[in-house]
């Protein structure tokens, strides 16, 4: 897919003004905003919300390093993915920024294309991880609107229990049972009881 995007955007983050300027103009040439920062403090006191895109991280800056910023920005919850570069590239460096969650570790000088298709990658990891969170959150809406009596079955449901089991343990009639557990799957946008597992199991256990 094409990651030109206007809801998108890529920060870069670089104490080095000309590199700084060079990633923001390769990526504005591809149609996507850029928004730079001068360093690792400046980028840190911008409240990224929830903007959506991907960070261009230099490692080695002035004042805190890359990849203090990197674990900061972890600390914090934020989940967009994070391209580290640097000139100086040593083995712990590269291990310490990829199990801080990273998305590539790639060394100066880098070139356009591999720079780009870099970037291209990481948006389409930050899109597909948009939208499951966009599914999740419809998913639980839909589960929230379920009254407690709705509940109350689908938990029996979730167990495997037959209608008349439901029935007999919940003290309710076999036709209130039914109607209930056809709510539910209209609710829940599910087709059928499988399909029903799966999206409750999605939000409970974040599949």
């Amino acid at each position: 897919m094409s990651p030109a995007n206007t809801d998108r955007t890529v920060f870069i983050v670089d104490d080095d003004p000309g590199a700084r300027e060079s990633v923001a103009a390769l990526v504005s040439a591809h149609g996507m905003p850029t928004q730079t920062f001068a360093s690792g403090e400046s980028f840190l006191t911008f409240e990224l919300g929830q903007r959506r895109g991907c960070i261009v991280l230099d490692v080695r800056m002035t004042g805190i390093t890359g990849l203090d910023v990197q674990a900061e920005l972890r600390q914090r919850g934020v989940i967009l993915p994070v391209i580290v570069i640097t000139g100086f590239a040593d083995v712990p460096m590269a291990v310490r920024a990829m199990h801080q969650g990273a998305f590539t570790f790639l060394e100066k000088p880098c070139g356009d294309q591999e720079l780009w298709r870099n970037i291209e990658m990481a948006l389409d990891q930050e899109q597909i991880v948009a939208n499951l969170a966009a599914r999740k959150r419809e998913i639980q809406a839909n589960y929230d609107s379920l009254s407690d009596g709705e509940l109350a079955v689908l938990e029996k449901l979730l167990q495997g229990e037959p209608n008349k089991a439901i029935a007999s343990e919940l003290d309710m009639g076999l036709r209130t049972v039914e109607m209930r557990r056809a709510t539910i799957l209209k609710k829940m946008n599910a087709n059928s009881l499988a399909e029903l597992v799966r999206l409750v199991l999605t939000i409970r256990n974040g599949a």
